[in-house]
């Protein structure tokens, strides 16, 4: 007995292909939302490429563009498809297809469900992805003639003005590196030479941060230099004087940025719409493949019809379905048996 059948006269027909015609191509409009949001999605993660250690947080991006475009081409030629279907010649070039487009967009239904947990997924990778480059970031800022490195400086600066952070963790990151280039370190000068010499790697170490960390709304003019120093600045106590630089680290002002787009491309009207709107579509066409196939007279285009979505029960559909599983997989093992028996002689 067919699942949940449903008795379809012409004008129910008719209805039904006009309203799966429109769903398609609105399906269309989604699956570029979608590929639209994997190119915006990748663009600014290429805009801070340098302050990521690997190019796996790319997966999400590169999968949303693909699979936005073929859910555009997928949509499109199933409004095509109902668009014809109340033709019987143009609708009998279009019947071989169905059944491999119908798997097809179960494929694509799978996809789409794999993107919407990718996005929640990736974001720990992400987010050590973002710990670690903003780490080495951090430790080649003052590398500005170096080859691969030059705009390291710029990159960082503008994501501190940006994003009102500083640093990986935090401003104190920065007392960790030397962050000025020993070009702009007068050498010959005992205070510098001191410094540098009391460290154990060499480096000149200060408690100071780079003018990107400085908070412009901050009624005090901004202190980054000797920020520990108390006797330095005049009326002022790091201890319990809240400073006038972002306290905020660029890891958490970052992944909360990225986090906030996957989590809406994963949630909201993006993957999980057009995957809601697909399984609709199919639905649909299967009703009206099957109505249209079901006829009592092909030539009348008067009579009444069944559409169904399973020739059988569910469960007799999963059975059979099993059981053609079973026997490709026996004759598989079949066929290697004879391949060795074949060597052996």
């Amino acid at each position: 007995m067919p699942f949940m059948p449903v008795k379809f006269t012409l004008q129910k027909r008719v209805k039904l292909a006009q309203g799966l015609w429109m769903l398609y191509w609105f399906s269309v409009i989604v699956g570029i939302l979608i590929f639209s949001l994997g190119i915006f999605f990748k663009i600014e993660l290429r805009k801070r490429s340098e302050m990521m250690d690997n190019n796996e947080s790319h997966l999400v991006p590169n999968l949303l563009i693909l699979l936005g475009a073929v859910a555009c081409g997928v949509n499109a030629f199933g409004g095509k498809v109902c668009h014809d279907s109340l033709d019987p010649l143009k609708f009998a070039k279009w019947k071989p297809m169905l059944k491999p487009y119908l798997l097809l967009c179960c494929g694509l239904n799978v996809a789409l469900l794999l993107a919407a947990l990718l996005c929640f997924l990736m974001q720990f990778a992400m987010y050590l992805s973002l710990a670690d480059g903003l780490k080495n970031g951090i430790k080649f800022y003052k590398d500005t003639d170096t080859p691969g490195r030059c705009f390291m400086k710029r990159t960082l600066d503008m994501t501190q003005i940006e994003f009102r952070c500083c640093g990986n963790n935090n401003f104190r990151d920065w007392f960790e590196v030397q962050w000025i280039s020993n070009r702009y370190l007068d050498m010959s000068n005992d205070v510098v030479k001191d410094r540098v010499l009391s460290n154990v790697e060499g480096k000149y170490l200060m408690d100071s941060v780079p003018f990107s960390c400085c908070n412009p709304g901050s009624p005090r003019p901004c202190i980054q230099h000797h920020l520990t120093n108390n006797s330095a600045h005049y009326d002022y106590d790091h201890r319990i004087e809240e400073l006038n630089i972002w306290t905020r680290g660029c890891r958490e002002a970052l992944f909360s940025y990225y986090s906030s787009i996957m989590n809406s491309i994963g949630q909201q009207s993006a993957v999980l719409l057009t995957l809601i709107m697909l399984s609709a579509d199919m639905a649909g066409l299967k009703y009206l493949c099957t109505a249209l196939e079901t006829m009592a007279d092909p030539e009348n285009p008067e009579c009444e019809s069944e559409g169904y979505l399973l020739d059988k029960g569910v469960k007799e559909t999963l059975a059979e379905a099993l059981s053609k599983l079973k026997t490709l997989g026996k004759g598989n093992q079949v066929q290697e048996g004879g391949a060795t028996g074949e060597a052996a002689t």
